[in-house]
């Protein structure tokens, strides 16, 4: 095919997976493809663009944050259209996506709680992970109010977020004021009644999935005792080969270890336990509501598995949250897969449940590889997804209404207020004014409306009242 114009791409969703997929598209050689160039609309539902980075990353992590940093320098280039506020699914379909656009890239991550099949896991007081993190950084999604009435709480998982969750808890709110908290949040924290948060692992020392310096980090929350039981280490043949082959697996085993040599002087107001060799059997409730989460004792079996011992313990929470994994949702229009919570796909080509490949239409990201994985994995991800696209180029059906301005005259005639990138640099500067006064890099708006109608403001009314 040969065509006279750039090739059109839909990227939707502006997380990371998202803007970098956006970006190696926009430096790659389309030489071969009959297309002059490429132009690029990167969509996203939310009125802010980010995504986990802004709100899945907990406000005391500025260090990882600042990945956001080297995405607004892609954004802030001006050759990648950023539309917000603009929903896959209900703004827009796929049908009209195709009619605007040559290719279609899918990168809505995984946002949802993956499922854990226990006895009680609906009660009142069974929380997902992920529901919390949102909650603690401002997604407009979730209610401004979260209930922390528990003094005692679980925490089931083995990775960074319980760490982050576990921490979030137990911390004192003054000491997230530096952060882009929202205020509503550091209100619901502060009134928190949380004392002990017990973090359970159903493997061994060698086997979690926390990094290093989170967990380091853990150790130096102010007010705030860690304990580890030293009946809770294990190691087998597995788990010394993980730790003999893995610096990153050598150093968490070393800090808790060193944790189980050290006791808290008892003047801490508040302790976080870390519990290994536990998995959960039953979030027990007593008149509808949490009142005790029973684990059975697991051992290692030789290669860092684990296997039941039939003893039980009870202990005694009024909440219990659940970080066991993130989960994708499906998308209107779109093949997807119940069990992985994925996009089907073949190195980023959308497939459907037949096995065939849905020509023009891409994933990238943990909707396309599951939640696992950093950000090395995710700029992988993208290069791979992308090379196919370009190599597919010459074959795809053109676009009816290649224009750029179409897709903004059907989203308009639908009555969708659509933002720009030049919209999010005004709400970026007014967060950050809201936090200038406090010596903070900025207070996070929430509301939707609120994100919106100040996204449309100049930062001088802003400030003035106006």
């Amino acid at each position: 095919m040969s065509t006279q114009r750039a090739l059109r791409v839909a990227v939707v969703g502006a997380g990371p997976a998202g803007i970098y997929a956006s970006d190696i598209l926009s430096k790659a050689d389309l030489s071969a493809t009959g297309f002059e160039g490429v132009s690029i609309d990167l969509i996203e539902r939310l009125p802010a663009p980010f995504g986990l980075v802004r709100y899945g990353v907990a406000p005391d992590h500025p260090r990882i944050k600042q990945i956001i940093v080297a995405l607004e320098k892609v954004l802030g280039r001006g050759d990648i259209r950023l539309l917000t506020n603009v929903d896959f699914g209900t703004d827009v379909t796929l049908e009209e996506l195709r009619r605007h656009y040559d290719a279609v890239v899918f990168s809505t991550g995984s946002i949802k709680d993956a499922p854990l099949a226990v006895p009680g896991v609906d009660l009142p007081e069974s929380y997902g992970a992920a529901d919390f993190v949102s909650w603690y950084d401002g997604h407009p999604d979730y209610p401004r109010e979260w209930p922390l009435e528990a003094s005692t709480v679980a925490v089931l998982g083995a990775g960074n977020v319980a760490l982050d969750v576990a921490r979030m808890l137990a911390k004192h709110a003054e000491d997230l004021l530096p952060t882009e908290i929202p205020d509503n949040v550091h209100r619901g924290l502060e009134a928190s009644k949380v004392t002990d948060v017990h973090v359970f692992a159903r493997r061994g020392p060698a086997q979690v999935k926390f990094s290093p310096l989170e967990l380091r980090e853990l150790g130096h929350v102010p007010d705030v005792d860690v304990l580890v039981d030293p009946e809770d280490f294990e190691f087998d043949e597995g788990s010394m080969a993980a730790i003999d082959s893995s610096n990153q697996t050598k150093q968490v085993v070393k800090t808790l270890t060193d944790w189980t040599l050290k006791e808290g002087d008892g003047t801490a107001s508040r302790r976080i336990h870390l519990h290994f060799l536990h998995a959960p059997v039953e979030i027990v409730g007593t008149d509808g509501h949490v009142s005790a989460l029973r684990t059975e004792r697991t051992r290692l079996t030789g290669d860092g598995t684990v296997e039941g011992t039939g003893e039980f313990h009870t202990w005694e929470v009024q909440a219990v949250y659940r970080a066991v994994g993130y989960f994708g949702s499906p998308l209107p229009g779109l093949p997807f897969d119940d069990v992985k919570g994925v996009i089907p796909n073949h190195e980023g080509r959308v497939r459907t449940p037949e096995g065939e490949t849905l020509t023009g239409v891409y994933c990238t990201g943990w909707i396309k590889r599951g939640p696992v994985g950093l950000i090395g994995h995710t700029k992988s991800d993208a290069s791979e997804t992308v090379r196919h696209l370009v190599a597919d180029a010459a074959g795809f059906a053109p676009a009816a209404e290649p224009d750029p301005e179409a897709v903004l005259e059907t989203l308009r005639a639908k009555g969708v207020d659509v933002l720009t990138w030049t919209d999010w640099e005004v709400l970026d500067a007014y967060e950050r004014a809201l936090g200038a006064p406090h010596g903070r890099e900025r207070v996070k708006v929430v509301p939707r409306e609120d994100m919106i109608r100040y996204s449309r403001r100049v930062l001088a009314d802003a400030e003035s009242g106006a």
